[in-house]
């Protein structure tokens, strides 16, 4: 009980100091400053947030903005930390991920990346209620905390930076492009063999 309210007591303190507040009321500067943001889950709780905040600090989300950040996967995974005398779950392991993407012209992959959170809870058997309660809280520090990280990484981008990321993916599209038509071209100008005739015997 003690080690999981220091992990949340410090989760808080990190949260406050870096300024994070999901309505924007946080003083958070980005470069980028239009932005599409989609996810497998168009209208999950993460993606609406990760909107928010970008739109209440000046960020221009929209649909057919240059460059697109795509919540690509969000995973959680349970496990049991410790057990009671009589065998029973006594504290669990969270683990939160949410894998992410930026695209640009053409949908073409810039980077991707993902970040991470972890958290324990207890399970009182007396007590499922308040364990579930306890559970659901954890969850709701954990998103906060996985948007804090996006959002920092995200104001670490700049214009410049994925330009030079969107040229460089351009040349690479293109390189495959060429290759591949080289090979069909290579494989078109080979002399096809006839079918084999077999000899039809009179009658």
């Amino acid at each position: 009980m003690i080690k999981r309210n220091l992990l949340v007591i410090g989760l808080a303190t990190l949260l406050s100091a870096c300024g994070f507040q999901l309505r924007g009321t946080g003083d958070v500067q980005f470069a980028l400053k239009e932005l599409d943001v989609s996810a497998r889950n168009a209208y999950g709780e993460t993606v609406n947030q990760v909107r928010e905040v970008l739109q209440n600090n000046d960020v221009r989300v929209y649909p057919g903005a240059p460059y697109s950040l795509v919540l690509s996967n969000e995973q959680e995974n349970r496990r049991a930390a410790s057990f009671t005398s009589s065998a029973r779950t006594a504290e669990y392991e969270l683990n939160k991920t949410l894998e992410y993407e930026i695209r640009g012209s053409k949908n073409l992959l810039l980077l991707s990346d993902k970040v991470e959170a972890q958290s324990f809870y207890t399970q009182d058997s007396n007590n499922l209620i308040g364990g579930d309660q306890e559970a659901a809280q954890i969850r709701r520090e954990m998103n906060r905390e996985l948007i804090q990280q996006l959002v920092l990484r995200l104001q670490q981008i700049s214009p410049q930076q994925l330009d030079q990321l969107q040229q460089t993916a351009e040349a690479k599209a293109k390189a495959e492009a060429d290759a591949l038509e080289a090979a069909r071209q290579q494989q078109a100008a080979q002399p096809q063999q006839s079918p084999i005739q077999l000899p039809i015997p009179a009658q």
